[in-house]
């Protein structure tokens, strides 16, 4: 029995399968990819960076390329513009009728072009991320400290699903 799970074990390392997550359906000249830091079109302080921070270490964490901050010398560019962020409130406190819920949404565009061709390679003008988060409610709930906390979270975790989405997208042709 073992010597059978061996040779199907061996046949199957032929088979075209791999890891998700690993593989890339980017043109074989591409090894160096620009990723600039992002145009924020929003009020929001900083979430440029974040954004492209997250892109730059998930290019990365899949270790195939080389990822670099700049758009000269580069076979591939990368380049993205947070369009808007809207907070909106989700649920209210019955009693006080504040709000004690909030969807933060961020509409994004991002296109990765082939720098040698001159072509598109992957582009999506209206990228769409939501992320939910509570807003205290009571004594403290006025506190301006602890709403803004709330609301760095929620950015973290969508700037987090941003750069996994796009680098999977990228990568995986999907």
């Amino acid at each position: 029995m073992l010597g059978i799970f061996c040779v199907l074990s061996v046949g199957a390392g032929g088979c075209g399968y791999s890891l998700a997550g690993r593989g890339s359906f980017l043109p074989a000249h591409i090894q160096t990819i620009g990723v600039p830091t992002f145009v924020n079109r929003t009020p929001v302080f900083n979430l440029e960076t974040q954004l492209t921070q997250k892109v730059r270490s998930e290019f990365i964490g899949r270790g195939k390329y080389k990822i670099v901050p700049e758009s000269e010398n580069v076979d591939a560019i990368l380049v993205g513009a947070v369009v808007s962020v809207v907070p909106a409130p989700a649920n209210f406190d019955p009693i006080s009728q504040l709000a004690t819920r909030f969807v933060l949404t961020m509409n994004a565009s991002v296109e990765l072009r082939d720098v040698k061709e001159n072509k598109v390679l992957w582009q999506n003008p209206a990228l769409f991320f939501r992320q939910e988060y509570d807003v205290e409610s009571g004594p403290n709930s006025l506190d301006p400290a602890a709403f803004f906390a709330q609301d760095a979270n929620a950015f973290d975790r969508m700037t987090t699903d941003f750069a996994r989405t796009i680098v999977s997208a990228i990568l995986e042709a999907f």
